[in-house]
């Protein structure tokens, strides 16, 4: 570098340090988060899902330090929000909390700075107004970054929300079909009492009579018809306690030692019956022995609503829960499926929460396909063990004896995955079925 070099070459020269450096900078930066006790998700994830975004955040970066005009720094400003956003809704898919993800923005940030001064102190030569330029482009960096990534994570809570009020709004429906059912049940006892001579005289006996005019296929349709009310409804409001349970954070997780394979071929074997009602099969493929670090409670109940909503999607064929091992040595992981061979995702019918997951789940797998292989990686297999049904072959029959609530039941499965620090992916294509993956640490810190 001259000293005849102006501000703007001194600028690209500073570019070209800090992508020469990337690696190095990335590096460090997963060093200190490793060792932040408040970043406990961070550990549990590969260099190429902790890395995810940041590469493009990066090139905003040095496109902005490169600008000459007006419009390329606009247009780097752009690129840089983009990215950070995109990075927020993958931390939230891996099982970040927010404060965590601020954190690690935060560390990024320093990191970025000690760099930049490094560089400094080498380049004595340096005009007076170039790193000015650099940490303001480095302030915004980190203002867009931080603001983006909380924007993405306010409006997945809000996705998250709607989920919930959409099966209540079912719910509400549903105790409305309930109340004309009742009415119309009533109206024809009035009918009967009206017809009978004696009602003025004796009411009970008016109402015994009017019971006994009600044929008994009614009466069972009737009672039938209140009792799936009555389960729906118990278990919605359950859901939604456990849901508030969760966000309030009065759900610890307890990590102990245990075989997921033993609990998992359990769990299916209490709900082959289930299945076998609606002449589904319900598999359980793995391992026979399988030791892991977790909360087998809270994995229990993430693969329990996983299932049920498996089962509620699914006509024809069955569901399929396998687990197995992945990760690195460093990084031990262990997925777990559960895959159906129902209709598959449909945009306009498909929770919010759902249309969310798929979108960070193909953004994250697009990631991973540009980056470098990095250890052993878990293989993406095809979401089904048998071909799925056609479409055509779906019906539209709704199941009455499994309780609603999709949107709540994912809810509390992706509340449970970030208590787990556990990531939580979905992969469906239409008439090919659905496959839901959660991947977590085998051991914690």
């Amino acid at each position: 570098m001259t000293k005849q070099s102006t501000p703007n070459d001194q600028l690209s020269a500073l570019a070209d340090h800090l992508a020469g450096q990337r690696n190095a900078i990335l590096s460090e930066w997963r060093r200190v988060v490793d060792i932040d006790p408040e970043v406990t998700t961070a550990s549990t994830i590969t260099r190429t899902q902790f890395v995810d975004h940041i590469p493009a955040v990066l090139d905003a970066f040095d496109h902005r330090l490169r600008a000459t005009d007006f419009d390329e720094r606009v247009q780097s400003v752009t690129e840089q929000r983009v990215s950070a956003a995109e990075h927020g809704l993958h931390r939230w898919q891996q099982g970040y909390n927010l404060t965590e993800t601020m954190r690690e923005w935060g560390h990024l940030h320093l990191c970025l700075l000690q760099e930049l001064e490094r560089y400094a102190a080498a380049q004595p030569q340096l005009l007076p107004t170039v790193m000015p330029v650099a940490m303001r482009a480095l302030v915004r960096l980190c203002s867009d970054g931080v603001s983006a990534s909380a924007t993405r994570y306010a409006m997945l809570q809000q996705t998250d929300a709607a989920g919930r009020v959409r099966d209540l709004e079912a719910a509400l429906l549903q105790l409305r079909t309930l109340e004309k059912e009742r009415a119309q049940v009533w109206r024809e006892a009035a009918h009967d009492l009206r017809g009978s001579a004696h009602v003025i005289s004796n009411v009970s006996a008016a109402l015994a009579l009017s019971k006994e005019a009600m044929t008994l296929s009614r009466q069972n349709s009737f009672s039938e018809l209140l009792r799936r009310g009555v389960v729906s409804l118990n278990q919605l409001l359950a859901d939604l306690m456990d849901q508030a349970r969760l966000e309030a954070g009065q759900e610890q997780r307890l990590v102990v030692e245990f075989d997921a394979a033993s609990m998992l071929k359990e769990f299916c074997e209490s709900m082959r019956a289930v299945a076998a009602e609606r002449d589904l099969f319900l598999k359980a493929e793995g391992a026979a022995s399988f030791l892991v670090e977790g909360d087998p409670v809270k994995i229990r109940r993430i693969v329990q609503n996983l299932v049920l909503n498996a089962l509620k999607a699914t006509e024809r064929g069955g569901i399929k829960v396998t687990w197995e091992e992945g990760g690195s040595e460093r990084r031990p992981q262990w997925m777990l499926c559960v895959q159906d061979t129902g209709p598959g995702f449909k945009l306009q019918s498909a929770s919010p929460l759902e249309k969310v997951l798929k979108q960070a789940t193909d953004e994250a797998q697009a990631v991973e396909e540009r980056a470098e292989s990095e250890g052993r990686r878990f293989t993406r297999t095809h979401p089904h063990t048998q071909p799925a049904p056609t479409l055509a072959s779906q019906s539209a029959r709704e199941v009455h004896h499994l309780p609603s609530g999709d949107g709540i039941g994912l809810s509390i499965v992706k509340r449970l995955c970030e208590l787990l620090d556990a990531s939580l992916e979905l992969e469906t294509a239409r008439g090919e079925g659905t496959t839901f993956r959660v991947i977590f640490p085998r051991k914690y810190a």
